[in-house]
């Protein structure tokens, strides 16, 4: 990786589930959604999120590769919106927005 790119492993794209337990099936139309991903790889130059973070990004905004018969999405390090980090300490979010 260089530079400021970030390598996301995406989540699930399907079915997904509404807060009150209704399927919503992958293909149902819906306004402009964010999209969240497992942080594979990074460039040199990145600061604010590692390896394994929760990423939060706009799926508009994504360079789709393949790699290894699985689907990547190459992003900007300034792209990405939110952060949702492991590495907290106690009693904190553990999002950054």
């Amino acid at each position: 990786m260089l530079h400021d790119r970030v390598l996301v492993s995406l989540e699930n794209e399907g079915e997904r589930r509404s807060g009150g337990g209704i399927l919503i099936p992958a293909t149902a139309s819906v306004g402009k959604r964010l999209a969240w991903g497992e942080v594979v790889a990074t460039g040199a130059n990145v600061r604010q999120v590692e390896l394994g973070d929760r990423v939060l990004f706009d799926p508009e905004d994504r360079g789709e590769v393949e790699l290894h018969g699985r689907d990547y999405v190459l992003l900007r390090e300034r792209d990405i919106h939110a952060v949702a980090a492991r590495r907290v300490e106690d009693g904190q979010t553990g999002l950054y927005l």
